[in-house]
């Protein structure tokens, strides 16, 4: 897969679940319509922390990468984050969507354990030699406690399997580097509150959880910030950012999915421990939706 094929706005998937923590299936697919039709994203990001993916079994994790697929077909470009603490099933949901026709694989930090980087580094050759498929690192610091150097970036990339990295940190300055020392490689920004500063440092893209709602306003700031017009762009992310502190401050998951069901989604529950929306939260995710989405 060519870099310049995977470049864009690409939602990090929210899933649906029934009130048994069960996969709703017709209400996933019309979450994965909406992102295509309404949101006008370039591809999603499957099966990461926005679907709710360390709470699933592998049968649901595959379930849901079936089903996506079958939904988009060749519409737009889908990544499946297949990453895991067992390994095992790591290699074993690589295979499973790169026979699917997934354009790339992305696995997430190993985590929870210290694991040295020697260690960091087997695990994603590890995944990137079992199938003949693309892999992003997912680098979330703030929730795995895994800090990356660019010199380990670059010890990962040697790897040419290995083509890029979901960004999702606060860290400018080490973006800024990265960009500088790996200009052929794909890099996303993950964090949607900071996607402005992050396209200005020339990101290939951005996966969000708060584009399944606001895709459309992503992707304007996205195309703005590369053409330079930062006071347009700047206006949008001001707007985008007092979105996300509102739906933050209410619950992120419960949020999303109750603002897609106001637009006619079935998007369901969010699963245990994760617990239903109050009658509060519900209210409160109306009025966000009426001020900064209709």
């Amino acid at each position: 897969m060519k870099r310049e094929d995977l470049k864009g706005i690409f939602s990090a998937l929210l899933t649906s679940f029934d009130e048994d923590g069960n996969v709703n299936e017709e209400g996933t697919r019309q979450i994965v319509r909406h992102n295509i039709d309404k949101m006008k994203v370039n591809g999603l990001y499957v099966g990461g922390s926005t679907g709710e993916n360390f709470l699933l079994s592998t049968e649901d994790k595959k379930k849901i990468f079936k089903l996506v697929k079958e939904e988009v077909k060749d519409e737009v470009k889908l990544i499946a984050q297949v990453g895991s603490l067992n390994i095992h099933e790591a290699i074993e949901l690589a295979k499973y969507v790169t026979e699917l026709g997934y354009d790339a694989i992305s696995a997430v930090t190993p985590f929870y354990y210290k694991f040295s980087f020697e260690e960091i580094k087997d695990y994603y050759n590890t995944i990137a030699n079992s199938v003949d498929n693309s892999l992003i690192v997912y680098s979330i610091p703030f929730l795995t406690g895994v800090n990356i150097s660019v010199e380990q970036f670059g010890e990962l990339f040697k790897n040419e399997k290995i083509i890029g990295v979901k960004f999702t940190a606060a860290d400018f300055y080490l973006l800024e580097r990265l960009r500088k020392a790996y200009p052929e490689h794909l890099i996303y920004a993950g964090f949607d509150e900071m996607m402005l500063p992050a396209t200005s440092l020339d990101v290939d893209g951005a996966i969000g959880s708060t584009f399944n709602v606001n895709g459309e306003r992503a992707r304007e700031i996205f195309e703005l910030g590369k053409k330079g017009d930062i006071v347009k762009a700047l206006e949008l992310q001001n707007i985008t950012n007092d979105l996300i502190t509102d739906i933050l401050s209410n619950g992120l998951y419960q949020t999303l999915k109750h603002i897609l069901k106001l637009q006619g989604v079935e998007a369901g529950y969010c699963k245990k421990p994760m617990a239903k929306p109050t009658k509060v939260q519900q209210e409160k995710a109306e009025e966000i939706y009426k001020k900064y989405l209709v």
